[in-house]
């Protein structure tokens, strides 16, 4: 880099490294009490990198090299605003002591003597007791990761996290290349892409903390490329990883049925929104035209696009239950559903429309209605998905992109517990959208950080108003918006 270069890369120079100097602080000299100083750093973090991004937006080289270098600053930190990590590394090693996660409870376990499980009483004393007293509640796919760490770090705590780090630092690498060409593809200026892979959020929860949230993204971006390629068996057998990560995915299946009967599952999804690809859209338009009238009329063409999506929702279960074989036991299933279950009718944290319901539950009724409220909220987030599913449209990529977002941030809203690390999926989804609402729901959704900050861990009901009034009024502008093409 000459001297002249170096000049015009100066102040973003200085911003970068700004930005390395807050992440090593987050890193190796952030406690989770301290809650000032982290939204201080945050707040920062979040200025400066927006300001990167749009600096910097045509140069891609530039903006990937620091995404990469900011998660290089945590490679041999531990977690310091998650504790999951500890269960991690415990059901890895159990894995690789031949024992199966899905069976045995923690703080049952460490009552054998001599456990083949090294560094036991740490372990247990990390995850807290609301962990030890549950069975596993991580999908098979993260488990495969947990007993690779289990297998090549068996006795180093440090070992195994930075074997988690790496990988989600891989799988963030993958997002953002699959994510740049399904924009492209799409016709979108790809350095929204780094509205995910460059926002302190994703760098601080899932490189920093640990959630593997980011191999599901991963997962779920290639597979809609691959889907918005036409290629939808590979498309179905990704997404199946994704579900095998995570469960979440799978409120997405509902989506795909107008987007498989409505388009011929053929050729390339050319967008129509899009200013950057009239031209090509005019061409396949015709094509598509000529095409249906020669061969393909209306009613073939939706029975042959119902076939594809019941082939594609056999192949994504197919590779669910294939991925849960090496985990079989007669209790596996009851044990597993029973630890998520949990989240539903016993935990609540940071939640927005279920603790105005619980206020007036306790205006009504005098107690909590978390288990009435737990067992009627899915339901309503479920017929919420299916008007998204049959009354919107699904002409394209980008429509199926924002009927998705939409779909789980109902989930997300109507949610007993929204853990910051959960905005992830939806946080990528927006990219390929005009809506910008989650963006700043990925800024303040840290208020909810507040809660580690005393002894009890009590939350604060003023900074969670405070986080959902900002959420609410941006997707309230983002709703009224009129539809607009994106232009580079």
């Amino acid at each position: 880099m000459d001297f002249r270069s170096l000049k015009l890369y100066k102040f973003p120079i200085l911003l970068a490294l700004s930005c390395i100097a807050f992440y090593f602080t987050f890193a190796y000299g952030l406690e989770r009490s301290d809650f000032l100083r982290l939204i201080g750093l945050y707040a920062a973090l979040f200025y400066l990198s927006f300001k990167l991004i749009q600096m910097q937006k045509h140069n891609f080289r530039f903006l990937a090299g620091l995404a990469i270098i900011f998660r290089l600053v945590f490679i041999v930190s531990f977690p310091e605003l998650s504790q999951d990590y500890f269960r991690f590394i415990w059901d890895g090693r159990l894995i690789a002591a031949g024992m199966n996660p899905y069976q045995f409870v923690p703080h049952e376990l460490i009552q054998i003597p001599n456990l083949a499980i090294s560094q036991a009483a740490e372990l247990i004393e990390g995850m807290g007791s609301l962990s030890t007293g549950h069975y596993s509640n991580y999908a098979p796919l993260n488990q495969l990761i947990f007993a690779i760490a289990g297998w090549f770090s068996a006795k180093s705590m440090l070992g195994a996290v930075v074997i988690f780090r790496t990988t989600i630092i891989l799988a963030d690498l993958g997002t953002l290349f699959f994510g740049r060409k399904l924009l492209k593809s799409m016709g979108l200026p790809e350095y929204q892409v780094f509205w995910y892979i460059l926002n302190p959020f994703i760098i601080i929860e899932m490189t920093g903390n640990l959630h593997f949230e980011a191999v599901m993204v991963f997962f779920l971006i290639w597979s809609l490329y691959l889907l918005h390629q036409r290629k939808w068996i590979g498309s179905a057998v990704i997404f199946g990883l994704s579900v095998s990560v995570k469960l979440l995915p799978l409120l997405f299946l509902p989506l795909l049925f107008k987007y498989f009967t409505r388009k011929e599952m053929t050729g390339n999804d050319v967008e129509a929104t899009s200013p950057l690809t009239a031209p090509r859209q005019a061409a396949y338009s015709n094509q598509k035209n000529n095409s249906t009238k020669k061969s393909h009329p209306e009613r073939s063409r939706r029975i042959e696009g119902f076939s594809k999506l019941i082939m594609y929702y056999l192949l994504v279960f197919l590779v669910v239950i294939i991925s849960f074989l090496p985990f079989y036991s007669s209790e596996i299933f009851s044990n597993f559903l029973s630890s998520v279950g949990l989240w539903f009718g016993k935990f609540e944290f940071n939640a927005s429309i279920y603790y105005i319901i619980r206020w007036i539950g306790f205006q009504v009724k005098g107690y909590n209605i978390i288990e009435t409220a737990g067992m009627v909220l899915p339901i309503i987030t479920f017929l919420a998905i299916m008007v998204l599913s049959f009354f919107r449209k699904f002409n394209n990529t980008r429509q199926l992109t924002t009927n998705m977002l939409f779909a789980v941030s109902v989930y997300l809203l109507l949610s007993t517990t929204v853990h910051p690390w959960y905005l992830a999926i939806p946080l990528m989804l927006s990219v390929f959208t005009q809506c910008k609402y989650m963006i700043i729901w990925s800024a303040t959704v840290m208020l909810s950080y507040y809660a580690y900050s005393n002894p009890e861990f009590q939350e604060s009901y003023w900074l969670i108003a405070l986080e959902y009034l900002i959420v609410f009024f941006f997707l309230g502008k983002d709703l009224l918006k009129k539809s607009r093409p994106e232009v580079a």
